[in-house]
């Protein structure tokens, strides 16, 4: 599985994106599809997850302003990013392990196969 992320971009906050990662399809197990970030100097941090189930959990900095999801086919992930903010500045990665998700803050312990992320800059 080779996981590649897209749509990153720099835009004036406020603004959208929309991050696409494609690279496997996941139909036959359970597993968890997930959107992670870090800012210079910070930690990796979950922002959005996506269970097999359709179950999604956002980080509470994003709730309401992001929204995680999958095509019919379950071969790509998304993750639409409105209301951006000068701190949402981060490279953001697509993830996905096989199992459930479960805590937020643990899912990236659960991660099997990682992209190389993509860079999203927002001015304000």
């Amino acid at each position: 599985v080779q996981l590649v992320e897209s749509g990153g971009g720099s835009v004036q906050s406020g603004g959208s994106l929309r991050l696409s990662c494609g690279g496997g399809r996941f139909t036959s197990r359970t597993y968890c599809m997930g959107w992670f970030r870090q800012a210079p100097g910070k930690e990796r941090e979950a922002v959005a997850v996506i269970g097999s189930d359709g179950m999604t959990t956002y980080a509470d900095s994003v709730r309401g302003r992001f929204t995680i999801s999958q095509d019919n086919t379950k071969t790509t992930l998304y993750l639409q990013m409105n209301s951006l903010k000068p701190e949402d500045t981060a490279t953001y990665t697509c993830a996905v392990g096989w199992g459930p998700c479960g805590a937020l803050a643990d899912t990236s312990f659960g991660m099997d196969y990682w992209g190389k992320g993509t860079l999203v800059t927002i001015s304000s």
